[in-house]
């Protein structure tokens, strides 16, 4: 009998990707494993992807995870990653351990993880201490997104921001560009590739394509966010077609 595993998603409001792509990696694993996953999701307000939305919005994750914890869900995934960079360095950290609390104050404990600490988790596990980016933020929010990637301690050798600001349009970007956006990077100093630093930017059908033509470790927010989930679920961080973070493969050679 597969054993099932309740996923909770803190979702914004405008988001349409990340209930695709995550469940999408999980399925794919349902194919290879004996397991399976259903996906319960909560909605925060959100719009524009400015500073001030993103903190109103970021406000609302406690009654998110209070909702999840209703369904007793055995993992939560609060995956809007500028969303918690923009709270200063770090805060990905207290988010967690706050969300946790609420849902053992609710009387059904769960692990909580961010994209954004599993992205930058996810660096640190390959060993890459240099990557470049690819955000569809404007330019002062990826400085952010940089800025705090620095902070865990992998430096940032490049970055592209496509300045979409709208959340909505962010979702209808077109992943089969992204081979040719990454075409015009300089990644000769970078260790591994972050191909959207942002769970809403769709980007899985593209991961296994340009790691395949750059020959980096590819990583996106939202296959970091599946490999957290995996290792709190205590199971083997394996989906395929989903680059070397997810491949089994470990870290990047020295």
């Amino acid at each position: 009998m597969p054993t099932p595993y309740r996923v909770g998603l803190i979702v914004p409001s405008s988001n349409v990707t990340m209930e695709t792509e995550i469940p999408g990696m999980l399925h794919r694993r349902e194919e290879i494993r004996q397991e399976r996953f259903t996906f319960h999701s909560s909605r925060m307000r959100m719009q524009q992807v400015t500073a001030d939305e993103l903190a109103r919005m970021d406000r609302d994750s406690d009654r998110c995870a209070a909702e999840l914890s209703d369904a007793h869900v055995d993992v939560m995934a609060y995956a809007c990653l500028v969303a918690i960079m923009a709270q200063g360095h770090g805060y990905h950290r207290e988010s967690q351990e706050r969300l946790e609390r609420v849902a053992a104050e609710n009387g059904a404990k769960a692990p909580v993880v961010s994209s954004a600490g599993a992205l930058v988790e996810a660096c640190q596990e390959m060993g890459a201490r240099r990557v470049a980016v690819v955000a569809p933020y404007m330019k002062p929010l990826t400085k952010l997104v940089v800025d705090y990637i620095e902070a865990e301690g992998v430096e940032v050798t490049e970055s592209v921001s496509l300045e979409v600001s709208d959340n909505l349009e962010v979702g209808c970007l077109n992943p089969h560009e992204l081979p040719g956006i990454v075409r015009g990077m300089d990644l000769s100093g970078a260790d591994a590739l972050v191909l959207s630093a942002c769970v809403q930017m769709p980007s899985l059908s593209a991961v296994q394509v340009v790691e395949d033509e750059v020959g980096l470790p590819v990583v996106t927010a939202g296959t970091a966010t599946v490999r957290r989930i995996l290792d709190v679920l205590h199971l083997e961080p394996v989906v395929p077609n989903a680059g070397r973070l997810l491949s089994g493969a470990g870290r990047i050679a020295a």
